[in-house]
């Protein structure tokens, strides 16, 4: 009896199934507006965080900084943006993200370039699943070795400036030794290339004679040794004492005395930045 009391027909289970199998009907969901989906995916936030990293950095380029940064940015945790710069990044991934961020504004804008300097201290510096916290001698050398190679410093310079300005492996490196380093390489590649500047207007107008362009960079020497040599930056502020009259009372006669050998724009290059390498001042 009980079998015939339970017993359902075909067609009733068939309208069962197209019912679903709650046999109370589901309201219809309710659409999401615009401000809640973006509030839920975190856009609101996102955008918020790429603004203010835009306007810590003031990059050059704020188009490129951005598509750079969102690129970046990659799949993580709610908040990972927000809250570490450098999460559970590999070594070498956690290095070239330090490298992004002090190449995102230019040493001589002081603010930005000093707020991406501590990014980047704070991202090589932060723990990770086999590495403690702090930045140790290693990675900081691998930083300033990569920020010379990236800036086409010849080896032989290369390898005498962190000589000056690198830390032992196992050393704990703080903030104002890693800056000093950082800042010194930047420097370093910027002097370079102004030299290489200097030379070409040196070749055009005496065909880099050797007098000339030893008179030169005696010039370049006086200037250097002039400036604040504890400072990195003052290197570039000795430029400003090479000023169009004091230069070409040099060149005019150093001119009258020509030797009609040439040097070279590779040795040239190599004597101004021995003297660059002269008046840093070594770490140990």
């Amino acid at each position: 009896m009980a079998s015939e009391r339970f017993h359902t027909s075909p067609a009733m289970a068939d309208r069962r199934r197209a019912a679903g199998s709650s046999p109370v009907p589901r309201p219809p969901q309710r659409q999401t507006s615009e401000a809640d989906f973006l509030v839920q995916a975190g856009v609101r936030t996102m955008m918020r965080e790429a603004v203010l990293k835009l306007l810590e950095a003031r990059p050059e380029d704020p188009m490129a900084f951005l598509a750079d940064y969102f690129g970046k940015l990659g799949p993580g945790p709610a908040g990972e943006a927000s809250g570490d710069h450098c999460p559970s990044l590999p070594g070498q991934q956690r290095l070239a993200r330090a490298l992004w961020y002090l190449k995102l504004a230019h040493h001589s804008q002081r603010t930005a370039f000093n707020n991406n300097l501590s990014v980047a201290y704070d991202c090589l510096s932060a723990g990770g699943k086999k590495k403690k916290p702090g930045l140790n001698g290693k990675t900081h050398t691998d930083l300033l070795t990569k920020i010379c190679q990236d800036g086409d410093l010849p080896k032989e310079t290369l390898s005498a400036l962190i000589k000056k300005i690198q830390c032992r492996d196992y050393e704990a490196v703080p903030f104002d030794v890693f800056r000093y380093g950082v800042v010194t390489c930047f420097v370093l590649i910027e002097f370079r290339s102004k030299v290489d500047t200097l030379f070409n207007i040196l070749d055009e107008d005496s065909k880099s004679d050797q007098k000339v362009c030893q008179t030169v960079l005696d010039t370049l020497e006086e200037a250097l040794v002039a400036s604040d040599l504890s400072v990195p930056a003052s290197y570039l502020e000795a430029g400003s004492k090479l000023g169009p009259d004091c230069l070409a009372v040099a060149m005019h006669r150093a001119l009258l005395g020509k030797t009609g050998v040439a040097m070279s724009r590779s040795e040239f290059l190599k004597e101004a930045c021995s003297l660059f390498l002269d008046k840093v001042k070594p770490i140990h």
